[in-house]
């Protein structure tokens, strides 16, 4: 009889933090292990990747998480320098409108102490009065409001699907195996884990086990007894057309917590409930239209007036990965079980936030730690210790 099959590496979650762990290493000269990433949804019409709103900025309010999405940015701008196969480079359509969070007088010190963090570290980043929002965005209702955040530069929105489909590509072309299955259980001895089972019975031995499992992350780490905060979470976008000319407009961030930004010659539109009580775990992805009759229209016809007469397209859902203590990714290996190693709850932060984490885990599995940026912050013992790192910039 034949043993189980063999890699050093298995990736569970081929969407685009997987795909960015395996593409990473294996582009490593120090590293000719055998990476299989085993992904339960090859189509990835439901992953979270797909169905994102595609976004990246450098406004965060922790220097880390600025680092981060600095690298996301080099990769998206860069990708024949990543990511080409053969002379051939995906096309991830980088449209650089930049991020625009608008604050009134009782989030303006929030606003103001973000700023200090992203100049600090030179974000090209503008603080703006309500007199200089309304000269530049004449569209937009600026009575309420006490000031702005626009990001210059380095900001802005792609083609998600483009991206995954390019790190996929070059992960492939380095001899990365993609496995369609779903992991059910993980083997462990002791403080190691020995490989995983899938539902199919299938079974794979490995040197290391990535969990990059999206909203199924917590479930995953269960697998060996590791109870993660990490909850799958539902956010509804909404695709809306509008006579409104909005010209080159920012990707913009209502002080409700609505979000739009152009989509073509359209908008799509969307929010991040702020109550628990209403932003319940959820593994379904139905689509509701009233959270955009009662919350996401009137502050959008609110902040810009010419939006009243909003015509809604169509709509879609996906999941946000939420890390429920600290709104921060989790990454890096288990204190305990120290060759499984985390990549979750990126609130979601993960579609940005994939390429500098996927070189971070590569540059641990080859030689033990960090190379590029320090990752350590991020670890799983801070939640442990209760030293949490807030992420006060979610949309």
């Amino acid at each position: 009889m034949n043993g189980p099959e063999r890699a050093d590496v298995v990736i569970v979650g081929g969407a685009i933090v997987g795909s960015s762990v395996a593409a990473f290493l294996a582009m490593r000269h120090d590293f000719d292990g055998r990476i299989v990433v085993v992904e339960r949804d090859p189509s990835y019409r439901t992953s979270s990747t797909t169905l994102s709103a595609a976004s990246i900025r450098l406004q965060f309010s922790t220097p880390l998480n600025i680092e981060i999405s600095r690298f996301g940015v080099e990769v998206i701008k860069h990708p024949e320098r990543y990511l080409a196969v053969d002379g051939e480079v995906p096309d991830v359509d980088f449209v650089e409108n930049g991020y625009l969070f608008l604050a009134t007088d009782a989030g303006l010190a929030t606003l103001e102490h973000n700023h200090a963090v992203q100049r600090a570290l030179d974000v090209p980043v503008e603080l703006l009065s309500p007199a200089e929002l309304g000269a530049r965005y004449p569209w937009l209702h600026t009575e309420d409001l006490a000031g702005g955040s626009l990001g210059l530069r380095d900001e802005g929105w792609f083609d998600a699907h483009a991206l995954l489909q390019g790190m996929r590509r070059r992960a492939r072309a380095l001899g990365v195996v993609e496995r369609t299955g779903e992991v059910v259980g993980i083997d462990r001895d002791g403080d190691r884990v020995t490989g995983v089972r899938l539902a199919d019975g299938a079974q794979i031995a490995a040197d290391w086990v990535v969990n990059a499992a999206g909203p199924r992350a917590a479930e995953i780490a269960a697998c060996i007894d590791v109870s993660l905060p990490v909850r799958p979470r539902k956010r509804f976008v909404y695709h809306v057309d509008s006579p409104a000319d909005l010209g080159p407009a920012p990707l913009t961030i209502d002080p409700s917590g609505v979000y739009f930004r152009p989509e073509g010659a359209a908008y799509i539109t969307g929010f991040s409930p702020r109550a628990a009580e209403d932003d319940p775990d959820t593994l379904d992805l139905r689509i509701e239209h009233a959270p955009f009759e009662t919350r996401v229209w009137p502050a959008l016809a609110h902040r810009v007036p010419a939006f009243d007469e909003l015509r809604l397209l169509d709509a879609w859902a996906g999941h946000y990965e939420v890390n429920t203590l600290d709104h921060n990714a989790i990454v890096g290996p288990h204190q305990v079980v120290t060759n499984f190693l985390l990549a979750n709850g990126f609130s979601g932060h993960g579609l940005q936030q994939a390429p500098a984490v996927g070189r971070g885990l590569a540059e641990w599995i080859a030689t033990g730690h960090y190379e590029t940026l320090d990752l350590a912050p991020l670890g799983f013992s801070r939640i442990e210790r209760g030293e949490l790192v807030p992420e006060l910039n979610v949309v």
